[in-house]
């Protein structure tokens, strides 16, 4: 039977300590790369489904997914990737 690795989109959660002198400034120096994390965990928040294979893309895939009873509309919901690896 084949094995496949799946790679899934998912939103993590991880806090930052800037010094900074406004909010905006604080954003702006967080998106330039810099602050320091918090602690070196993420939180997972869930799968994101904003994000997904392009079912265009992998029609035959789609299509069996929906026999399967899954909702695929333009996406493959969450899946970044899919490899057969054995």
């Amino acid at each position: 039977m084949p094995v496949y690795e799946i790679e899934l989109y998912e939103l993590h959660a991880q806090k930052f300590r800037i010094t900074a002198t406004s909010e905006a400034r604080a954003i702006k120096k967080l998106l330039d790369g810099g602050g320091d994390a918090v602690d070196n965990g993420l939180d997972y928040i869930e799968v994101c489904d904003s994000f997904g294979l392009l079912a265009e893309e992998f029609p035959v895939l789609a299509e069996e997914l929906r026999s399967l009873g899954v909702s695929v509309d333009e996406e493959i919901s969450g899946v970044r990737s899919i490899e057969q690896v054995e």
